[in-house]
């Protein structure tokens, strides 16, 4: 078990993300001063209370959109020769995230480098790292704590904020996207580029409009941010003109010489823009709880389950002090995902005896796939040294292996822990098996308390 904002990871099953350097981007370009401010930004999102899933408006989207305009645009930045773009983008979409309202400058270098993966700034990343990193509290730090480029990160640096959710929002759907990027900020997505070096003609991007689209079977290989759109972009634009007009506004890490000081266009027919689409909706005060009790610090590798949507799973702790237990988070592996939270506390013994006798904690449904944080209906009170379990029933339409977990796939990129798990599978929520032994694989299923010293 690991608590506060420590490292870990698990799989078995459906296909596991592809941590190889799926997101290289080692440019050689040398970025300013910060974006301009904008005038007056639209009515703020409103703040959701902390324990509700963020939810999405259904009031018409304008024509075209610039986060730049409103202020809600963070600063360009520039990765340099370093293969980052996958932590710049992550960080620049969760900055994009608290503007207006706060301004915060978060560290790449503390991202990619304390991080609980086997890769160096050079060999690239890609977003799931991003989640696991975030979601494991081990991040996000100040840049001012951590300065980029450096090659040095130092240890025992805090996360100033506790991201508890992140919305992943499915591929190609536009409306999903641009409604992100409006009501919560920046999302970050991927494209394949050519681009090497400032300067660099390629014939898919027009240096003169600032425009970019490939429309080929080539994978994604770098990450940018979503922060606007314009859908009578016109097609006459492009290098190579798509079918039609509209064009997502992107923002790079190449530093603020590269396209509209920093800023370049996308069209909507580029073959990868809009496939991944990572929107960072549940950032709360670092705070808010007090633990976190997790195995899984590499985060969503893989999926199991026993060929069917449903299936229960359940991770097994023991209370380090007084506390309660407030909340649960865990991985909605696709869309329309429903659940039932069930708590066991003062389990006597070992293995799995307990589990089947937990009591209803929350339920609800998730619209889109992605990492969630459940606070329970009620807080159970824990004692120091007492097991306790949350358990969790998942139900996702058209899954056969619906429950995230993590894994070593053999390549040496996650650092994977099988010996600080007790995580249990089941078909019934009766009869259950211990992953860490039958799976090699730790469950994505957090649990976080408060300190008892705040409900005394």
């Amino acid at each position: 078990m690991r608590r506060g904002g420590v490292r870990k990871s698990g799989w078995l099953g459906a296909a596991a993300l592809c941590m190889a350097a799926a997101a290289l981007c080692g440019l050689l370009w040398r970025g300013k001063p910060p974006a301009e401010e904008g005038e007056q930004p639209p009515e703020a999102p409103k703040a959701e209370a902390a324990w509700v899933p963020f939810s999405w408006g259904k009031e018409p989207l304008p024509e075209s959109y610039d986060s730049r305009l409103f202020g809600r645009a963070p600063q360009v930045r520039d990765q340099g020769s370093f293969g980052t773009c996958w932590a710049f983008a992550s960080l620049a979409a969760l900055e994009s995230s608290l503007l207006p309202q706060e301004e915060a400058e978060f560290s790449v270098d503390h991202m990619s480098l304390q991080n609980s993966f086997n890769l160096s700034q050079d060999q690239g990343g890609e977003y799931s790292m991003s989640m696991a990193y975030l979601l494991a509290w081990q991040g996000p730090v100040l840049e001012s704590e951590d300065p980029y480029g450096d090659g040095l990160s130092p240890e025992g640096l805090s996360a100033c904020k506790h991201v508890q959710e992140i919305q992943i929002l499915p591929s190609k759907d536009y409306e999903a996207i641009k409604r992100a990027v409006y009501e919560k900020g920046g999302v970050q997505s991927s494209l394949y580029t050519d681009l090497t070096q400032l300067g660099q003609d390629s014939r898919f991007y027009n240096a003169d409009t600032n425009a970019y689209c490939y429309d080929g079977p080539e994978k994604a290989n770098h990450d940018s941010v979503i922060v606007g759109w314009d859908d009578h972009f016109p097609k006459e634009n492009f290098r190579e003109m798509p079918e039609g007009d509209g064009a997502f506004l992107c923002m790079n890490s190449w530093g603020r010489e590269f396209g509209d000081q920093g800023y370049f266009y996308v069209s909507y027919y580029d073959s990868n823009i809009g496939v991944s689409n990572i929107s960072y909706t549940g950032i709360w005060p670092f705070d808010h709880y007090d633990q976190i009790y997790q195995t899984d610090l590499c985060g969503w590798m893989g999926q199991i389950g026993y060929g069917q949507e449903t299936v229960w799973f359940a991770n097994v702790y023991q209370a380090q002090t007084e506390e309660k237990l407030e909340a649960a988070g865990f991985y909605a592996t696709m869309e329309n995902t429903s659940y039932e939270i069930y708590v066991a506390d003062r389990l006597e013994g070992e293995g799995s005896k307990g589990l089947s006798e937990a009591s209803l904690a929350a339920s609800g449904q998730l619209r889109y796939s992605g990492f969630y944080t459940v606070p329970l209906e009620e807080g159970i009170q824990l004692t120091a040294g007492e097991r306790f379990a949350v358990i969790v029933r998942i139900t996702t339409p058209g899954a056969v292996h619906p429950a995230a977990i993590e894994y070593d796939g053999g390549s040496g990129v996650a650092h994977v822990d099988l010996s600080d798990g007790e995580g249990y599978l089941s078909s019934d929520g009766q009869s259950w098996e211990r992953v860490e032994e039958t799976m090699n694989c730790n469950l994505c299923l957090k649990e976080y308390t408060s300190l008892a010293s705040e409900f005394e």
